[in-house]
């Protein structure tokens, strides 16, 4: 299931980010985003949705949550 699909204010744990794009992966490492690492869905928008990762919070949109694998 990708982060897309998730449920608000539920924990999962990332599996795998499903990308060819060496910059993107870049970014989402940066932000603590990889295998292993827990991941919350805090709230839903209608071009994504807020994110919470360890300590911090984002707003990711819907391409990106499609690449997220929980």
């Amino acid at each position: 299931m990708t982060l897309k699909e998730a449920l608000e204010e539920r924990e999962y744990v990332i599996r795998q980010i499903d990308t060819n794009d060496d910059e993107l992966n870049s970014f989402l490492f940066s932000l603590g985003c990889y295998s292993g690492e827990k991941i919350t869905v805090v709230s839903r928008l209608k071009n994504g949705c807020i994110v919470s990762i360890k300590d911090g919070r984002y707003n990711i949109d819907n391409q990106l949550a499609s690449a997220i694998v929980v």
